[in-house]
């Protein structure tokens, strides 16, 4: 049962660690994030805690004496569950919910509920479905009591056993079947992909922070009519519409998921197929909420998903919006990032600049090249029609001069028909 299910909001004491080389500004800053997604899968903040410590504790995270403390806290409170705004093992979880007696759980867990709440299609579903039952399956062991027809003790200590080793190969079992439903859909998207490749139509990607505005960006770009709500991870499922830019030149604009400080790394996994679309994308527009309190913080954990996936080196377009809620800041985040946008995605304002750079950026980054081929190499123009769009087609001689668009791989591949390397040829012989 998911937080937003119940016929109540529970009350959350919020906890966080400050470790080296953490400052206690940093860690306050996550736990107000922390705040904002138990809000948003249906819970309210009761009180929240922080804890300066060298290491956390290896048995129960913030020591035995702190948990004492936080337990004598959620008395006062009255709070149902206690949040930890790092990843907990499952023996601390165990030993912190004997020691507070509330149900103690981390980040992880809030973020997999609210991606559960929030996932639409078969796809989706099936991608947080993966990632919550890795999640849970190390956090089966030592709940044999709860999993079997019998308590725990001498003589009784076989069917909890048998219980906890058949949940355990059931929960095996469905991942595996998940794994090899994701891994078609991946295989058929990877086929979609060359075939836009192929296509005259360059892709463009919004990606950024969780509510920074990406779907109200294509929706105002796009007329998309995708869902925008002013709630973290409100879109999961990718978004594909046709964009027209002030030249005439049709691309491809796709939303992608949103990403969030400490995003769970069964989330990453389960999304690869996804994410990794991103990867082979002509240009990535970067949209980053001006407002936010500390917006470089955000750019940082946005690029550090995409270095994991793959795509730290595709083009990317830095897109601050919402500046009309902090206009002296977009100004200041545009001059320290040369290049960059301001913009307003919910009024349009500032919409015709960033066509235009998007325009600009796409073609210093086009990857045309200029091909001659033979004209008895039949086999080799049927191989470019197939690996990338032949642009403009001239015949001279005994040779066909080419301009062909092609992907990395494929311009290493068609290199000993590069013009340069052609007539170096052709000087030797």
């Amino acid at each position: 049962m998911t937080l937003i299910e119940r016929s109540f909001r529970e009350r959350i004491v919020l906890v966080g660690v400050v470790t080296w080389p953490n400052r206690p500004d940093d860690v306050e800053a996550s736990l107000d994030e922390l705040s904002l997604l138990v809000d948003t899968a249906g819970a309210d903040e009761a009180a929240r805690v922080v804890q300066a410590r060298d290491v956390p504790d290896p048995a129960t995270f913030i020591g035995s004496g702190k948990a004492a403390e936080l337990h004598r806290l959620c008395e006062q409170v009255d709070a149902d569950t206690v949040v930890f705004d790092d990843e907990l093992t499952p023996a601390q979880q165990r030993n912190l919910e004997k020691l507070i007696g509330r149900t103690a759980i981390d980040r992880t867990a809030v973020i997999l509920d609210i991606f559960a709440q929030n996932a639409r299609t078969d796809e989706g579903k099936a991608q947080v479905e993966l990632a919550l039952l890795r999640y849970r399956l190390p956090r089966l062991r030592g709940r044999g009591s709860a999993l079997s027809q019998q308590a725990g003790g001498i003589g009784t200590r076989g069917p909890g056993e048998t219980q906890l080793e058949v949940d355990r190969r059931r929960i095996m079992r469905r991942i595996s079947r998940l794994d090899a439903e994701l891994r078609q859909l991946e295989a058929t998207r990877r086929t979609q992909l060359r075939a836009r490749r192929r296509g005259a139509a360059r892709t463009v990607s919004l990606v950024g922070y969780t509510n920074a505005g990406k779907s109200t960006l294509l929706n105002t770009l796009t007329d998309a009519d995708v869902l925008v709500e002013n709630r973290l991870f409100a879109t999961l499922d990718p978004r594909t519409r046709r964009l027209e830019l002030p030249g005439g030149e049709v691309v491809l604009c796709s939303d992608t998921v949103g990403f969030v400080r400490k995003l769970p790394h069964q989330l990453v996994e389960s999304f690869r197929s996804t994410l990794e679309v991103v990867s082979g994308t002509d240009l990535l527009v970067h949209v980053v909420d001006a407002s936010a309190a500390d917006p470089e913080a955000q750019m940082d954990a946005v690029r550090s998903v995409l270095a994991e996936i793959g795509a730290s080196e595709v083009p990317e377009l830095v897109a601050f919006n919402k500046a009309d809620l902090a206009p002296s800041a977009a100004r200041r985040l545009v001059a320290s990032h040369p290049g960059s946008v301001a913009l307003c995605a919910r009024t349009g304002e500032g919409g015709a600049g960033l066509l235009a750079a998007i325009g600009a950026a796409l073609r210093a980054s086009d990857r045309t090249v200029e091909l001659l081929v033979p004209v008895e190499r039949g086999d080799v123009l049927a191989a470019l029609h197939r690996a990338g769009e032949i642009v403009e087609q001239k015949e001279a001689g005994e040779v066909l001069a080419l301009r062909v668009r092609l992907d990395d791989a494929s311009r290493h591949r068609f290199a000993e028909f590069a013009a340069p390397a052609w007539r170096d040829r052709q000087e030797v012989t």
